[in-house]
């Protein structure tokens, strides 16, 4: 996980904290999937009926401005948001059902680094994506 809260690390940054941002924040904290904007505002909205759509556009490209949220885009024509300091992991996308699922595999973060320095560079950072369907079950 990380190691300061959302709201935590916006306050770092100077961010005006607001209690509608506050409960953004917590809805995006908790969140274990990769939510859209659609999907924070009916979490964020459950919480607090006063909360606009708007105000989660404003607030999510604020946080994403800042470094504090990354923009996802998995080919389903949605932005989704996760947290930027959420330890390394790659993604494997269901085509089907457009479930993302997290995976992190030693043998492919060591490959990249040696493809890296077979290139002759130092690897800085990567984003693997991976998009399958489910294999048909076994009869």
């Amino acid at each position: 996980m990380t190691k300061d809260s959302i709201i935590a690390r916006c306050e770092a940054h100077g961010l005006r904290m607001t209690g509608q941002r506050r409960v953004i924040a917590d809805v995006l904290q908790t969140s274990t999937d990769h939510p859209d904007v659609e999907e924070l505002y009916a979490r964020a909205s459950a919480i607090d009926v006063g909360i606009s759509i708007a105000t989660v556009y404003r607030t999510v490209k604020l946080f994403e401005e800042t470094g504090i949220l990354e923009r996802r885009e998995f080919g389903d024509g949605r932005a989704r948001y996760e947290d930027a300091e959420r330890e390394h992991h790659d993604h494997l996308i269901d085509m089907n059902s457009g479930e993302v699922i997290e995976f992190i595999d030693k043998e492919i973060e060591a490959l990249q680094e040696k493809i890296a320095e077979k290139l002759g560079y130092e690897l800085r950072g990567h984003r693997l994506e991976l998009y399958g369907v489910p294999k048909k079950p076994k009869e």
